[in-house]
């Protein structure tokens, strides 16, 4: 590694932390030194990348762009490493997964639980937030593989289905709607319904519900996580539509039940992402293979159709 790959790494910390006393702590150097790598940055590429004073910097304009590509830079070294790494033939190292909340809490876990029991040198590290969020962040190279619901997920990816999924409308076990035979769409219009935020694939469902019903309530209370949309249905607060997946705990103890409404189940799928034309490591193929072994009996076990994965 020479002189000019060290100036990077020593910026990328210092602008970071906005303070060279904590990014010589962090980087084991002493505050001389920072500021002598990042000297030499700013004279190599001929521009002032920081505004010094007496308690911290900031970044000037050239140093927002390049402490954009310094990422990037930092990104394509550790995936060189990694795919260098494959030729010894080892599945291990790390792996920078991304998840959709429903997929990244109810069922990841029990994936990389077969995974890790096969392959303990693998290190993963987990990344869950709406669809459209961890779609970016794949492609912007900080995950290596995600899972989401709805295949709509923009240019450079590409996608594959590899789980199904049932939408059930539920609530509180006391709620006047939970032990009725039927319930009308227009009855449901004047519940309080409790909604994730928009980009999430479970508020999506959820306005594509609307939609084929033909309502809009006028009383929607939005919602941050799915266990607190659950806590709040639980609570007697509204009407939520939910995966199967998110409320086999609630469902079973009977701390939430189930509402007949017309078209339900909501039937949807998750799908993974992985950017488009990349060589794939051994430790990602360990886990793709471990995530269609992993949902197809999980699938199974909760009667969801797995026969038309692709």
């Amino acid at each position: 590694m020479n002189r000019l790959d060290i100036a990077l790494q020593v910026f990328v910390v210092a602008a970071e932390l906005r303070n060279f006393s904590r990014a010589a702590e962090r980087l084991h150097m002493t505050q001389p030194a920072v500021s002598q790598h990042i000297r030499a940055l700013e004279t190599a590429l001929g521009a002032r990348l920081l505004d010094r004073s007496s308690k911290s910097v900031s970044l000037t304009r050239a140093g927002e762009i390049v402490l954009g590509h310094a990422r990037e830079i930092g990104m394509l070294y550790e995936r060189m490493q990694e795919m260098v790494d494959e030729l010894s033939g080892s599945v291990r190292g790390p792996l920078a997964i991304g998840a959709s909340y429903t997929f990244g809490e109810y069922v990841l876990p029990r994936i990389l639980g077969d995974l890790m029991r096969v392959y303990p040198d693998i290190k993963p590290s987990i990344a869950i937030a709406n669809t459209a969020e961890i779609a970016e962040r794949l492609r912007r190279r900080e995950l290596d593989v995600c899972v989401v619901e709805g295949e709509e997920i923009g240019p450079g990816l590409e996608s594959r289905r590899i789980a199904g999924d049932e939408m059930v409308l539920v609530a509180g076990a006391d709620h006047e709607l939970a032990g009725r035979a039927a319930v009308e769409a227009g009855r449901l219009q004047e519940e309080v319904w409790l909604v994730r935020e928009r980009g999430s694939g479970t508020r999506a469902a959820t306005e594509q519900m609307f939609e084929a019903w033909g309502i809009r309530p006028p009383q929607m209370m939005e919602l941050g996580s799915t266990q607190l949309v659950k806590e709040m249905a639980e609570a007697g607060l509204g009407v939520t539509l939910q995966s199967r997946w998110s409320l086999r705990k609630e469902l079973e103890s009977g701390a939430l039940k189930t509402i007949p409404a017309p078209g339900l189940p909501f039937k949807r799928s998750f799908y993974v992402l992985l950017r488009k034309g990349e060589v794939r490591t051994r430790t990602l193929e360990a886990f793709l293979a471990q995530l269609e072994e992993t949902t197809r009996r999980l699938m199974e076990r909760n009667g969801i159709d797995a026969r038309d994965l692709g």
